[in-house]
């Protein structure tokens, strides 16, 4: 696992699991991580990771909206 080293000012306040939690609902957004390796970086499961998600502005549904215009119109072609 890699290691990072970020400073901070004084001025922010923000603790460590709160900076943790920013980076790694960041990159579940980006999709550079999966819910259960960024549940692990910040020590949650992945049910309380994706509880918190909401308030960092992050969706639990990280699906891209390429794909699920894709899945509508698949949808609408075998609707009754």
């Amino acid at each position: 696992m890699k290691t990072l080293t970020i400073e901070l000012p004084d001025t922010v306040d923000v603790d460590d699991k709160d900076a943790r939690m920013y980076i790694a609902a960041r990159l579940y957004e980006k999709g550079k991580l999966t819910l259960g390796q960024a549940a692990d970086i910040v020590g949650y499961s992945k049910e309380t990771f994706m509880e918190l998600l909401g308030e960092y502005g992050v969706s639990f549904f990280n699906y891209p909206s390429e794909e699920l215009e894709d899945d509508m119109k698949n949808a609408e072609g075998h609707s009754s």
